[in-house]
């Protein structure tokens, strides 16, 4: 460019205009190019820029009622009223996804997004059809604490970090959908229907869990698909860490040491072995969740459908050694009928 800005120079000088005028022509003309392809750049940049999602004063406290399910029906209400549903100004449809290579998504975030769904039509699936590609992508998460005021304490849902890279969001999720007194019974079959993740406290302090679907079976609220359609039921969350795992002193469920070596006085089955029983006990933990969905967007064309999800679940138990507190999760999800 300073090379094109020598010659334009010599060319004017010798047509007559002075030096000066000559120079300032130039720059300017330099300088106009060089915005002009500053702006192409960041035009194409921000095509595959992940959106930031809408910050919101409202807050997740709600109180923890017995019944889960009421819990998320409630939770999903609040959801939607808060406006999760809502897409980012970048959102891209399934179809633009597809059209992405690899190098165009790579450190972009869009792997860890789920797609939009464009359009309030209506969709009554047939008997053998499927839900697949299922996406659910968590947007927030509370964790059940107790909050002392006034001498008293009670248990609310407190806000959360999610501290884990983007690697949270289940993808790939298929299952068949039945009728069952007249109203669609999705059976969640394979997928990534498991994501360990961790969130941060406002204390600082880290609550793991395994973010999971699996074995859901989501019974709806009629026999099709439209805005408003919800369909929820439960799922079964396995334990955060598997038997192989060692803790630090080499304790694990299925190999390792069955105590702490280094303190064997603590560990002598007579005294002080009831407070170290659960570190050196390890188990496998299964436990319920629950998750609750409300349609918002359908595709007939595509045979899409999207909207919002409610997750209820108790995170990790340490193998056994701590109580599991209970984790809140709200977000988006995506589905195709095939």
């Amino acid at each position: 460019m300073a090379n094109l800005g020598k010659v334009a120079l010599a060319g004017a000088v010798a047509v007559g205009c002075s030096k000066e005028r000559a120079t300032r022509q130039i720059n300017q003309s330099i300088l106009t190019m060089k915005l002009a392809i500053a702006s192409l750049f960041v035009a194409s940049a921000s095509a595959f820029a992940p959106s930031t999602p809408a910050t919101r004063s409202t807050g997740l406290q709600m109180s923890l009622k017995s019944d889960m399910a009421n819990l998320g029906k409630v939770a999903l209400a609040g959801a939607v009223a808060v406006g999760v549903a809502v897409a980012p100004a970048q959102a891209l449809t399934k179809s633009e996804i597809n059209e992405l290579s690899y190098l165009q998504v790579k450190g972009t975030g869009l792997a860890n997004r789920c797609a939009e769904v464009v359009g309030e039509d209506s969709i009554k699936p047939k008997s053998g059809q499927n839900l697949v590609d299922m996406c659910i992508e968590p947007k927030a998460w509370a964790v059940e604490e107790e909050i002392g005021k006034g001498g008293k304490t009670e248990k609310k849902f407190v806000n959360s970090k999610v501290m884990t890279r983007q690697t949270y969001t289940l993808e790939g999720i298929n299952g068949p959908i039945t009728q069952e007194g007249g109203k669609i019974v999705f059976t969640e079959k394979d997928g990534i229907d498991y994501a360990p993740t961790t969130v941060q406290l406002p204390g600082g302090e880290r609550v793991p869990f395994l973010f999971t679907v699996k074995e859901l079976k989501a019974t709806g609220n009629g026999d099709t698909f439209k805005p408003g359609f919800q369909m929820g039921g439960t799922t079964t969350t396995p334990s955060y860490r598997t038997g192989l795992f060692l803790d630090p002193k080499g304790r694990g469920g299925t190999t390792g040491y069955d105590m702490a070596v280094a303190l064997p006085g603590l560990q002598s089955g007579e005294e002080g072995d009831a407070a170290m029983f659960g570190e050196n006990n390890k188990t496998f933990d299964v436990t319920q969740g629950r998750v609750e969905m409300e349609v918002n967007k359908v595709n007939a064309e595509e045979s899409e459908i999207g909207g919002v999800f409610v997750a209820t679940q108790l995170g990790d138990t340490d193998m056994g050694s701590k109580v599991p507190k209970k984790i809140l999760t709200k977000g988006i999800f995506y589905a195709k009928v095939e």
